[in-house]
């Protein structure tokens, strides 16, 4: 038999391959080993590099992204004109024989030559600006949380149990008692005023004196220096979260639809209001999301405002490049990664990546999977019946998606009704079977009675 070569279609014949680097990028114009050049990172050598793609008439490229040392090069070269294809590792790994930078540029301009390589999806310039405000926000409020818990530790090595009697230490008055005993004040009748009297405690029935107890404890100065340091950290990250708040809702304010809310569409949004948590956004976040979306996602139970706040900020107009409600599920990585291989699916393990969207669904999942009466929660529990509570809160995070993408492509209202029609369908499946598998056992009638009555027995 004789060697044959089968030939690929050249379907970009003037591409161009980037292999990223953190010190440097390498650049493939064709198949040459000697035509590969090496640039810098600087602003300078992003200009050499765009003046050595326009010398050899290249018109597309595609680069593979590697952390964020992609980012500014690759929006210096969409200003030159190029059409750049950003690409993920997974596509352009199985390059062939030793693998060095010069290779793997090569592979990429080859692979993207013959039109096989597929681009990722990125945000307008407008909603990449207000995500990096988002995310930046996301790390005052984590570091704001670290200096809470810190202080609450310190707290607890000196025996003051402020975190037993108080839900949060750094509401109001529990940051008015760490203020009093950073002041010099260690009296517990003192401190204990110092307690709203509209405080919930953890524990039923805890007396103003048990509280007065908790406040007793050994005042050491090392621990109190640390305490206010962890004070201070946290007041400031506090002051810089809404102060990224002001500048969210300005940007957000400027660039929304110019879409009027009515009085009645007004009084809806109230009506679908919830209780907004600490780091909340401190704006009307529900008619701002409205006039984006022209739907109310707060409609759906489970959903909070910051879960609402990660989908303006981290996505909004932008879910309409989703052809489809699977592919935007895809995107957040809640579906499986089906291999298959003759005919059996050998791995089934989802991509790994980190999209904020997709963890503030699986918040969103994981609540309601602690509700009773909401209209998922029987899907919830099916899944974790059958393959535990990890892989339903998966589940249920993705029909979350589901919904919310038919919600804000169509722009239609959220229909309770529907999710419950569709577990009564499933009820209704559930209870044939069962009845065909109670007609092959062919109990009797004493059988079957002592079975309902076994049955009740184990539900009272």
């Amino acid at each position: 038999m004789g060697n044959s070569q089968t030939s690929f279609t050249i379907i970009h014949s003037h591409a161009a391959g980037i292999d990223v680097g953190s010190r440097s990028h390498l650049v493939a114009v064709d198949q040459n080993k000697d035509h590969v050049r090496e640039f810098g990172v600087y602003t300078k050598d992003h200009q050499q590099l765009i003046n050595h793609l326009h010398q050899h008439g290249i018109t597309t490229i595609a680069m593979e992204s590697t952390g964020s040392y992609w980012q500014t090069l690759f929006t210096a070269l969409q200003q030159a004109g190029f059409e750049v294809l950003l690409v993920s590792g997974s596509q352009t790994k199985n390059v062939k024989g030793r693998k060095t930078d010069v290779i793997d540029c090569i592979w990429i301009q080859k692979l993207h030559s013959l039109g096989l390589l597929s681009g990722s999806l990125l945000l307008s310039d407008t909603f990449q600006q207000l995500r990096t405000y988002y995310y930046h926000r996301q790390h005052l409020v984590q570091q704001s949380a670290r200096y809470s818990n810190k202080m609450q530790k310190t707290l607890r090595l000196m025996n003051i149990r402020l975190d037993v009697v108080l839900n949060d230490i750094t509401g109001q008055s529990g940051m008015a008692v760490i203020e009093a005993i950073l002041e010099g004040h260690r009296e517990a009748d003192y401190l204990v005023a110092l307690v709203s009297a509209r405080v919930k405690n953890r524990a039923a029935g805890r007396s103003r004196q048990e509280i007065g107890d908790a406040l007793q404890g050994w005042w050491r100065e090392e621990l109190l220096f640390e305490l206010r340091a962890c004070l201070d950290f946290n007041q400031l990250y506090e002051s810089k979260v809404k102060e990224c708040d002001k500048v969210i809702e300005a940007f957000l304010v400027k660039y929304a639809p110019p879409v009027e809310v009515s009085v009645e569409e007004k009084k809806q949004l109230k009506t679908h209001r919830k209780r907004a948590g600490k780091h909340a956004p401190d704006f009307n976040l529900s008619q701002l999301a409205y006039q984006y979306f022209r739907t109310d996602l707060f409609a759906v139970s489970g959903i909070s405002y910051n879960t609402v706040f990660c989908l303006l900020t981290s996505l909004g107009h932008d879910i309409h490049k989703f052809p489809n409600a699977k592919s935007f599920a895809s995107w957040l990585g809640l579906v499986p990664n089906n291999k298959v291989s003759g005919g059996k699916v050998i791995s089934n393990r989802r991509p790994s990546g980190r999209s904020s969207i997709a963890k503030s669904l699986r918040q969103a999942a994981n609540s309601i999977g602690n509700q009773k009466d909401h209209e998922l929660t029987p899907f919830f529990r099916r899944i974790a019946f059958k393959k535990g509570r990890i892989a339903a809160i998966i589940a249920t995070a993705r029909k979350l998606a589901v919904i919310i993408w038919h919600m804000l492509t169509k722009g239609e209202a959220y229909h309770k009704e529907r999710v419950e029609q569709n577990q009564e369908k499933q009820r209704a499946m559930k209870l044939k079977h069962l009845d065909k598998k109670l007609h092959a056992l062919q109990l009797s009638k004493e059988e079957l009675e002592r079975l309902l009555i076994k049955h009740s027995l184990s539900i009272g």
